[in-house]
Formats: structure tokens, C-alpha cells, sequence
């Protein structure tokens, strides 16, 4: 296994949080690399509209996204 196969593989153990500014507990959570980079190819439409949507709320619904190993 290569230095890059194992360099991807550990860059998308990380999600981008969006925690609500209103309900504690509840927000999105989408995978990412390292810098809070997420690949939109590769969510599911309705993820990708939540994305989207989260992005645009943040100060308004969501507080600023967090780079966070998943829980599990």
C-alpha cells in the first residue's frame, strides 16, 4: 500500500459538524478531510442539499463547522 493510498484513507476519518445555535444536540455532520474539505461528488443528493444548506445558515441556524473525528 502506497504513501498516498494510506494519506487518503486517513484524511476522510474527519466529518464537518454544523451544530444548531438552537437545539443542543441536533446538526450535520458530513465527511472530510483533514482541512474541512468535503467532496460533494460524493454525497448523496439530499446530503449535498444539506450541505448546502447548512453552509448558507451558518450564524443564522448553525454555528461555525468544526472539523471532528466521527463518533462512532
Amino acid at each position: 500500500m502506497g504513501a498516498s493510498t494510506i494519506a487518503s484513507r486517513d484524511e476522510r476519518h474527519y466529518e464537518l459538524r454544523f451544530c444548531s445555535l438552537f437545539n443542543e444536540g441536533r446538526g450535520y455532520a458530513f465527511p472530510c478531510d483533514l482541512q474541512g474539505r468535503v467532496d460533494l461528488d460524493e454525497l448523496s443528493e439530499c446530503a449535498r442539499q444539506n450541505y448546502l444548506y447548512a453552509r448558507a445558515m451558518i450564524g443564522r441556524e448553525f454555528d461555525c463547522p468544526q472539523v471532528r473525528t466521527p463518533l462512532h
